[in-house]
């Protein structure tokens, strides 16, 4: 009698099949969740309510470093922020009128730390020029006559 004639006659019993579905079931969560990727529901709420505060810090710094290069004193501003240290920084940020979001909501600490990085990072050429007597005279007084 072979192998397969072995297989062809056995008739497993109904214990057997119940453990056998039980042992796979808890094989495939093992695998699921050790390198499959698979969380929970708690675990998946967590991490996308860290996705959303990421990605909401990220719009506040935007917003925070638009409002900073409109700034006509920006380049005297940027100067004060580099001197400070990283905490000093956020705080500076965290302070400044400049850092408000629309609606008069107060920046969050992760977007001011963000928005300090960024600015700081800004090369001042690309801020406006400040704003001195001499150029408000040129604005008033431009060098060519209208006709």
């Amino acid at each position: 009698m072979g192998i397969t004639d072995r297989w062809k006659d056995y008739r497993p019993q109904k214990s057997v099949l119940a453990w056998t579905a039980v042992g796979a079931s808890i094989l495939t969560m093992v695998v699921g969740f050790t390198w499959g990727g698979w969380v929970t529901g708690g675990t998946a709420r967590s991490m996308a309510e860290e996705a959303a505060q990421a990605r909401h810090a990220e719009l506040a710094a935007t917003i925070c470093v638009e409002n900073f290069s409109s700034l006509s004193e920006a380049r005297l501003e940027q100067q004060e922020l580099v001197a400070l240290s990283s905490y000093r920084q956020r705080q500076f940020v965290e302070n400044a009128e400049w850092a408000m979001l629309p609606g008069g909501q107060k920046i969050s600490r992760d977007a001011a730390s963000l928005c300090a990085e960024q600015v700081a990072a800004i090369d001042p050429e690309e801020l406006p020029a400040p704003i001195t007597a001499e150029t408000e005279l040129n604005a008033i007084e431009p060098d060519s006559e209208i006709q």
